[in-house]
């Protein structure tokens, strides 16, 4: 890959580190709306999101200086507004431990006696079945699911074992399934 070609923001950001007020506006309305979109799965609540989408990019940009382009800027601001909501949500006291999620629905092993098409999906519908997860499983289900994360990663990141992951993120997807059972079609 041509390395001009690798992150198409490469002189906004040099703009920014040069000081130029209207780049880091430019840069910001490039990815402000994706990483609202990160800091609300994680947060779960507007203004929360807001409030780490704000931190995120304050932190960004005084660390500009230390971003060197081995990544894109998006993958690095990403990084960053994704810590800033898990050292939030640590602040909170989450338990990331597996007797987080409720043990009284189907297990996994019943996985294949629900029908896809039943659940009639919608993004509108597995957002709101998602928010309605514990607070550590939506964190991890995001991470995994949505933000490419693998479990070695969240491990890392959250300071748990790779198999508490995995055993959050498999027993988050069959909770996501079974609200979306219950949940009234739109």
């Amino acid at each position: 890959m041509n390395q001009e070609n690798f992150d198409i923001h490469r002189q906004l950001v040099e703009a920014c580190k040069a000081g130029n007020r209207k780049a880091y506006n430019e840069l910001y309305n490039s990815y402000a709306k994706a990483m609202y979109n990160i800091c609300y799965r994680m947060m779960n609540n507007a203004e929360d999101a807001r409030d780490m989408l704000q931190e995120g990019f304050v932190d960004a940009f005084r660390r500009l200086d230390l971003f060197r382009f081995e990544s894109t800027f998006g993958a690095w601001l990403k990084k960053i507004v994704i810590n800033k909501c898990i050292n939030a949500l640590e602040k909170r006291k989450i338990t990331w431990a597996d007797e987080e999620i409720p043990d009284d629905f189907t297990s996994a092993s019943d996985d294949e006696n629900i029908n896809e098409e039943e659940l009639e999906l919608s993004v509108e519908r597995v957002k709101k079945a998602m928010n309605r997860l514990p607070e550590g499983a939506r964190v991890i289900f995001s991470l995994y699911l949505l933000e490419g994360y693998d479990h070695t990663e969240i491990s890392e990141i959250l300071h748990i074992s790779e198999s508490t992951s995995k055993t959050q993120f498999m027993r988050a997807r069959q909770l996501v399934k079974e609200i979306l059972l219950t949940m009234p079609a739109l």
